[in-house]
């Protein structure tokens, strides 16, 4: 590490993968309900898995991208981080926050909104927390050097605040609510979240394939540019069938189907800078993840997200497996796998040892994706069959459930995998460096893993 307190990003970290690890945990017990519907139904419903499930993602992920700002924005700012007494301070307040509504969740203490179900007071503590960090990070940026990377970060962060304040407007009349609901939701992850991932994508790309930072930056300004131009328009593709204008129809489906191409240029971004680069860096698990990040969001935020996003076509697929199967590789794409390789490429700093654990580490990788593609394929599989049946033939809903019993056995198969590869990153992570010893014989302690 360059700067001391680059430090304060480990708690961070840690306290990311616990919650990640608990996510994948809520994850299998719901698909376990799908297989067999009456598991667990007095003890925790259906309902509670799946909150505990969605809201343990988005923490998991915030929390990451605060540990990696700390991380990279001394390098970036070429400064110490303003208070990193506030930075331990601003994760307590987080976690206890998230550790609240998850424990809350269990006895049915929620406000029922996908996503935004926090009680009002853990909303507030969100918010505090949030800005003590916007604060922390922004004094550190104020104080030192600017870059398109740490500009872009922040940009990103700020808008993800500002949008967040609608979580707590809550209208009576269900279809403005869902109006405002899909600022929050579309406007993070298919809009102001993406600014964050091509900031800490091209942080990557920089460390690891030496290409000179102007030419990394003016992809990144591209990147940028198109995703804002097709993201926040792109919201209307939610807006089909909520009561909305009818206008929002022709809007949806044009801008949405434009919010291929920024995925598509990080694809282009990645690989590009990979051969321009000397390709050469000791830490080859993180180049894995920095590469099968923008190609797995491609598939999944692009393509599946295409497949469905027509609105004459969305009105027969809406609300079915397929929704389920873009949003999974979507978000396992884009933001899994990019934490997972920030912390791939900062734990042998954090930890003060070469590159370490590799070959487990790639392992996990390519359990993981391949699970979450297979899961992805028979969540598509399982979407096709119920729109011809449910909305086509017009079948009860429950009558079509009993017909996609293999596809959620399939689905549950792909789910203990990507368990048994989250078990073995973690270890990866955390667990003791790996010793070996190098040709000439002598000892070398939590030296690089070739193996």
């Amino acid at each position: 590490m360059k700067y001391e307190t680059q430090k304060v990003a480990l708690p961070f970290f840690m306290v990311a993968m616990a919650l990640f690890a608990l996510q994948v945990v809520f994850g299998l017990l719901a698909a376990t309900v799908y297989a067999w519907p009456n598991f667990m139904a007095e003890v925790m419903p259906f309902n509670i898995m799946r909150v505990s499930h969605t809201n343990l993602l988005i923490v998991w992920l915030l929390i990451g991208f605060m540990g990696a700002t700390y991380y990279l924005m001394p390098e970036e700012a070429e400064r110490e981080t303003h208070s990193p007494t506030i930075a331990y301070i601003q994760l307590a307040i987080f976690a206890f926050a998230g550790a609240a509504a998850l424990v809350g969740y269990q006895f049915g203490i929620h406000e029922g909104r996908e996503f935004l179900e926090q009680p009002f007071w853990i909303k507030v503590l969100i918010t505090i927390s949030f800005l003590m960090f916007l604060f922390n990070t922004s004094m550190t940026l104020a104080k030192g050097r600017r870059t398109a990377i740490n500009l872009v970060l922040m940009l990103g962060l700020w808008l993800a605040a500002v949008f967040w304040l609608f979580a707590f407007y809550n209208p009576s009349n269900l279809a403005v609510d869902k109006l405002y609901w899909w600022w929050v939701v579309h406007l993070w992850v298919e809009g102001v979240w993406e600014l964050i991932m091509a900031a800490l994508l091209g942080y990557l790309l920089i460390k690891m394939t030496g290409v000179d930072r102007e030419v990394i930056e003016k992809w990144l300004y591209i990147i940028v540019g198109l995703s804002l131009f097709s993201g926040l328009l792109g919201t209307g593709h939610h807006y089909y069938w909520i009561g909305a204008p009818s206008y929002w129809q022709p809007i949806g489906s044009i801008f949405s189907t434009l919010e291929v191409i920024p995925f598509f240029a990080m694809v282009v971004f990645a690989f590009t800078m990979f051969w321009k680069g000397s390709r050469n860096h000791p830490n080859k698990a993180a180049m894995l993840w920095a590469l099968g990040c923008p190609t797995v969001a491609f598939f999944g935020a692009g393509v599946w997200g295409f497949m469905h996003t027509l609105h004459w076509v969305n009105y027969y697929s809406h609300g079915t497996q397929v929704t389920a199967a873009h949003g999974h590789l979507a978000f396992y794409g884009a933001y899994v796998m990019l934490m997972l390789g920030i912390i791939t490429f900062a734990m042998p700093q954090l930890r003060r040892v070469q590159p370490y654990n590799q070959v487990l580490n790639m392992w996990g990788f390519w359990i993981m994706t391949g699970a979450m593609c297979f899961m992805t394929f028979t969540l598509t599989f399982a979407g096709v069959v119920q729109t011809h049946l449910q909305r086509v033939l017009g079948m009860n809903y429950m009558e079509v459930q009993d017909q996609l019993g293999l596809f959620y056995l399939m689905r549950l198969g792909a789910g203990v995998a990507v368990a048994i590869g989250a078990v073995m990153l973690i270890y990866a992570f955390f667990g003791p460096a790996r010793e070996q010893v190098p040709a000439g014989g002598t000892q070398l302690t939590a030296g690089p893993d070739r193996a």
